[in-house]
């Protein structure tokens, strides 16, 4: 997992409450084996023509087609992002199509736990401050954020200023690029030690005589 603490970016708004995992990664994608490759797939159903003679074209209305914010790496939502299904795979599909971060008045939990297991920085806000940021990246889609995670704010050119809450142990994974897996090798020597230990004392020790 990268370190992440300022990112300034332009940012991508999806001016929608409760968008929940079904939606985020459909559950068509969810039979692939490999941990890779999900940000093609991300908001599919929203990203692809359903219906007529364009069916599975690209829909030239939604936003994360639209090439002014092609590059973007934030992601500007409304209340309750993420809720619905436990899979991970939908912090898997936000982080590899390129988003390091996400805004909203609220999060659903697991999603919120996954992640920041997965190098994203998700940005509580209020209701208000939330809806200016949609309104400038709306009519602005240059317009840039700057989230700087040690200081925990949100800021842009215009006098934007705001403040979120992180969990200090999931901002100190954040800062210093831990997941699980890096939390766990932190204690490598010790681990070593002890499997060296282990062997010795339960493989290496000379076998009773038998009479």
């Amino acid at each position: 997992m990268e370190p992440i603490n300022i990112l300034t970016s332009t940012a991508a708004p999806l001016p929608l409450p409760n968008i929940d995992t079904d939606q985020i990664i459909p559950k068509q994608f969810l039979k692939r084996i490999e941990r890779t490759g999900y940000g093609d797939f991300l908001f599919f159903d929203w990203r692809r023509i359903q219906d007529g003679p364009a069916a599975g074209e690209p829909n030239p209305d939604f936003v994360l087609n639209k090439p002014e914010h092609k590059g973007a790496e934030i992601l500007i939502a409304e209340k309750n992002f993420g809720c619905g299904s436990s899979r991970e795979h939908a912090a898997w599909a936000i982080n590899q199509y390129g988003f390091r971060a996400v805004i909203a008045p609220s999060f659903a939990d697991i999603f919120f736990s996954n992640a920041g297991k997965n190098g994203i920085i998700l940005c509580r806000l209020t209701d208000d401050e939330v809806k200016t940021l949609l309104a400038r990246t709306t009519a602005n889609p240059k317009h840039k954020l700057t989230i700087n995670l040690e200081q925990q704010t949100v800021t842009d050119d215009e006098g934007f200023n705001a403040h979120f809450d992180i969990d200090p142990f999931r901002k100190y994974c954040l800062l210093n690029g831990l997941d699980d897996i890096g939390l766990t090798l932190r204690h490598e020597h010790a681990l070593d030690h002890f499997e060296r230990r282990h062997d010795e004392d339960f493989w290496s020790a000379p076998k009773a005589n038998v009479a």
